[in-house]
């Protein structure tokens, strides 16, 4: 892992998707690595990597360089925290009959599963997306997206963020609205 210096790190606080990219090259090989640690039924590499990407977004907003710890270890550790919740919150026992399903046949007898082409064009869509995410959304309109995601109610993000509950879900309005294009 290269060092990461406090100007790159208060760049990509402020939201500069340049200095993101570059602190997301530089933490990679941490977040490959625990995906390739971290397995579970239902859950893909992809998806590892994903929460771990998480994991460092978060890393970014809530470093304090005073408490003296370096971003890459304190990264670190919020990197392989996201990855291990996920891997928890999918080998929980009200997922196991999801994870452990096989998918019924359609009424004529065909399989219903997805092709590599409705795959391919998935993951792309999955990319965009993504993307979207990070390109076109205020750090507000991602935090309160994430939390969202995470299953936390306006209120529950109003408090953590030290924000009213109108102001969140207005936030959760605007993301929405851009990601739909509309």
């Amino acid at each position: 892992m290269q060092k990461i210096s406090e100007e790159l790190l208060a760049r990509a606080r402020s939201g500069d998707e340049t200095a993101n990219a570059a602190v997301i090259a530089r933490m990679m090989p941490a977040i490959q690595k625990g995906a390739s640690l971290y397995q579970a039924p239902g859950l893909d590499r992809e998806d590892i990597v994903q929460e771990g990407l998480i994991g460092l977004f978060s890393a970014v907003r809530s470093y304090r360089p005073a408490a003296g710890v370096p971003f890459a270890a304190f990264a670190a550790a919020c990197i392989r925290n996201a990855q291990q919740d996920a891997c928890k919150t999918a080998l929980r026992k009200k997922h196991a009959p999801l994870n452990f399903s096989i998918p019924l046949p359609d009424v004529d007898g065909t399989d219903t599963r997805p092709g590599p082409e409705e795959q391919l064009l998935t993951s792309e869509a999955c990319a965009d997306a993504l993307h979207k995410v990070r390109t076109e959304l205020s750090d507000t309109e991602r935090r309160v997206l994430l939390a969202s995601v995470h299953g936390l109610s306006p209120a529950q993000t109003a408090r953590t963020m030290g924000t009213s509950p109108k102001s969140v879900a207005n936030a959760l309005a605007r993301a929405r609205r851009k990601l739909r294009g509309t």
